[in-house]
């Protein structure tokens, strides 16, 4: 059924989705990933493109930038289309002095200190689990393609790293045991949803920029960068559907 923010009909939606923040992205996987691909979806140009990749239907549809956008898509489609299963991929920045420009993070668990869970469900909840069964199919995939992750607690910020004006405040803040991999903006919105409608919600991302490893570039990735860049997290998202009922 059409909702305020998706045109698309019910049955155009597959239970498993693909999220990539970027709507630019979504198109980009869709033209390059599925086989029979029709676009459901360009409400406030969020594309959504239904198809089939080795047979097995899915959709890849875009989130938007942030938690407010992300909890209304996810919410919409686990609400109203039934979705079961929502893999977020994207891009992060990177905090472990291990990581290398486009690592691939698998987030375990992700942390907030926003006032989602407060205004969605009058929950004080800052701390949030992914699922186990999308991240399982995940790293069996990974192990498979020979595509590596390396797995960990995130964070998840309400303002894009780079412009934090005293970041290490904000780093200071999170309670010291999590020691977070890296941040994005969306995976605990995603997160959460999933958690108040007993869902199923998992986030891959790809390290593009960091502030504390002298090993990657000062500078963030280019846009064309990270486009390219991030095609073996985009492999190993669709792969991962395979091994989901």
């Amino acid at each position: 059924m059409p909702t305020p923010h998706n045109n698309a009909k019910s049955e155009e939606i597959a239970k498993t989705v693909i999220m990539p923040g970027d709507p630019l992205r979504a198109k980009f996987i869709a033209e390059n990933f599925l086989e029979n691909y029709k676009l459901v979806n360009e409400v406030r140009n969020i594309y959504a493109y239904t198809g089939n990749y080795k047979n097995k239907k899915l959709t890849i549809m875009a989130s938007g930038m942030g938690m407010p956008s992300m909890g209304i898509y996810s919410y919409e489609l686990y609400k109203f289309y039934q979705v079961e299963n929502i893999i977020r991929i994207g891009s992060c920045g990177g905090y472990s002095p291990d990581l290398k420009l486009f690592d691939i993070i698998l987030s375990e668990q992700v942390y907030s200190e926003s006032n989602f869970a407060l205004n969605a469900n009058n929950e004080n909840c800052h701390l949030i689990k992914a699922s186990t069964k999308l991240n399982d199919a995940i790293e069996k995939a990974s192990q498979e393609i020979n595509i590596p992750i390396v797995k960990g607690t995130t964070i998840c910020t309400e303002f894009f790293d780079s412009y934090i004006f005293n970041l290490q405040e904000t780093l200071n803040r999170i309670p010291k045991d999590l020691k977070p991999l890296g941040s994005e903006m969306e995976a605990f919105a995603l997160f959460y949803t999933a958690k108040m409608l007993n869902k199923k919600a998992s986030c891959l991302m790809s390290v593009v920029d960091t502030n504390v490893n002298s090993n990657l570039p000062k500078s963030n990735a280019t846009a064309e960068e990270r486009q390219n860049g991030l095609n073996n997290m985009i492999t190993l998202a669709l792969e991962a559907t395979l091994k989901i009922d």
